[in-house]
């Protein structure tokens, strides 16, 4: 996570929506069973240096609560592995050592699934981008613009290259000087799948998970799938689209939440390519059956041209809404479906 400001700004759009579009549906409505389901157990907090929120639908009040407190530890356990903000984290030291000797389990699992996708991705979707974000950083503590210079960033480019990672359950290594990782494309993602899962396996069938991605389990009514919204960038407020979501994950990604210069047009998603930081999209917004698939799906979406995206929709069991610049189209607010 690149920083606790940028993953909370990030996901705005969904986290307002899919809270605005549950209050519509009908929780009460009976399913195809002789009895109704409960009104939600609401929680709603921060989580991952972001507004979140769960609810849950179980007949029995406090059990429902008690399953929150084991989300919540769930979630304070994965974040001493995640975080780039602690420094007893798991990913801070391997930054700092450039290796991590008996890793948690979670870490090689989801550093292996981050160079999954890189693969996937053509590169676009790389864990090693975490240079990037510092060289941008301490040209804006210098005080000098943090505009986007291919020359200047070649070195760092250097430092960048997922295949340069060795993942083995007795030791992590980068065998380049100077990289580091950053899970936050990703990270979000699968904290919300193991919380989901968790509750799942503690015998929970009803639940809307919002980690600054939404998790659906189960559904809140008869016939009547959970909702998450795709919110205007400049207008979170306002949806753009309304998408259901049957036992499936929906994540945006955009860099209009973290600008790094006055213009907005240098953002926090990096090619890990060139080093730009100018993603193509304004949005994308991804619908998959887990949420680490949707979150790191939808970062590297932001940084491809649309036949890409195609190709790889195409291929995998996912879909996407990519909402073009404002100097596309007529208002630059209508989204393009992949599916």
């Amino acid at each position: 996570m690149t920083s606790n400001t940028l993953s909370r700004q990030r996901f705005l759009g969904i986290t307002a929506a899919s809270a605005a579009l549950l209050g519509s549906t009908p929780l009460h409505a009976a399913l195809s069973r002789p009895d109704a389901l409960p009104e939600p157990v609401v929680w709603r907090g921060v989580a991952l240096g972001a507004d979140a929120q769960m609810q849950l639908l179980h007949p029995d009040r406090a059990r429902a609560e008690q399953l929150i407190e084991l989300a919540l530890g769930e979630i304070q356990r994965l974040e001493k592995v995640f975080s780039l903000y602690r420094e007893d984290s798991a990913l801070v030291r391997l930054n700092r050592d450039g290796q991590l000797d008996s890793p948690p389990g979670d870490l090689c699992r989801l550093l292996s699934e981050a160079c999954a996708f890189a693969r996937l991705t053509g590169g676009y979707f790389d864990p090693t981008v975490q240079p990037l974000w510092n060289w941008y950083l301490q040209r804006e503590q210098q005080g000098a613009r943090p505009v986007f210079d291919a020359r200047a960033v070649d070195a760092t480019l250097r430092r960048i290259g997922y295949q340069a990672i060795d993942i083995e359950a007795e030791r992590i290594r980068f065998r380049r000087p100077d990289m580091a990782v950053t899970l936050n494309g990703i990270a979000q993602g699968y904290i919300t799948d193991r919380v989901t899962e968790l509750l799942r396996t503690q015998g929970l069938e009803h639940a809307m998970i919002d980690l600054g991605e939404a998790r659906s389990l189960g559904q809140p009514g008869s016939d009547r799938p959970w909702r998450a919204g795709i919110a205007k960038p400049d207008a979170p407020a306002q949806l753009l689209e309304t998408i259901e979501l049957h036992d499936q994950a929906l994540a945006t990604s955009g860099g209009y939440g973290t600008p790094l210069d006055a213009s907005g047009q240098l953002t926090h998603l990096f090619d890990p390519h060139t080093g730009s930081a100018q993603p193509i999209w304004r949005s994308v917004s991804v619908r998959a059956a887990d949420a680490t698939t949707a979150d790191a799906l939808s970062t590297a979406f932001s940084l491809m041209q649309e036949s890409k995206i195609r190709d790889i929709v195409s291929v995998f069991p996912v879909q996407a809404w990519l909402l073009p610049p404002k100097n596309q189209g007529s208002d630059g607010d209508r989204l393009i479906h992949l599916a």
